[in-house]
């Protein structure tokens, strides 16, 4: 059995930590949001965190919402597995990233990276800990905790474009 934390910042400093994170759009481009799950590995306690992550935002914002707030929630110097549905970040950040910069934040075919701030702001924060893994799990396939961090940005997501009708 877990125990939960009333807030992230309760999670140990430098322990292993895995987090599960999902970003959702309702529309592309439309209301967003976020969410992911922190878990301490030694331990087995976990933090939630989710919120809404723009009016008229895109479905990969709120995917790299969700990594970048994930990212900012655990103590720095942690050893932590990024674990997220969307390749986009998951390649962004563990294949691309070093590229992109070389070129001048242009992609292999010339054109300027999209979301450019979001992807350095992401590159900062992962920079704050000991190590950074990014491991993709596909959407939808069963996996309870990617399962829950879907659901709830989604809500989140839902939840914003109820108060802007």
């Amino acid at each position: 059995m877990t125990e939960t934390f009333a807030t992230p910042e309760s999670l140990p400093y430098r322990r292993d930590i895995i987090a599960h994170f999902d970003g959702s759009c309702l529309g592309n481009p439309g209301p967003g949001g976020f969410a992911a799950i922190l878990q301490d590995e030694a331990s087995g306690k976990e933090a939630t965190i989710s919120g809404p992550c723009g009016k008229n935002t895109t479905n990969n914002k709120a995917e790299l919402t969700a990594a970048l707030k994930a990212l900012l929630k655990i103590k720095t110097g942690a050893h932590v597995t990024m674990i997220g549905d969307s390749e986009y970040v998951i390649k962004g950040m563990s294949e691309r990233l070093a590229r992109w910069k070389r070129n001048g934040w242009r992609t292999s075919s010339g054109g300027f990276v999209a979301n450019v701030e979001e992807w350095k702001a992401l590159e900062a924060a992962a920079s704050k800990h000991a190590q950074v893994e990014w491991v993709w799990q596909r959407g939808h396939a069963g996996c309870p905790l990617n399962e829950k961090v879907d659901g709830l940005a989604r809500a989140e997501a839902e939840k914003l474009k109820r108060s802007i009708r």
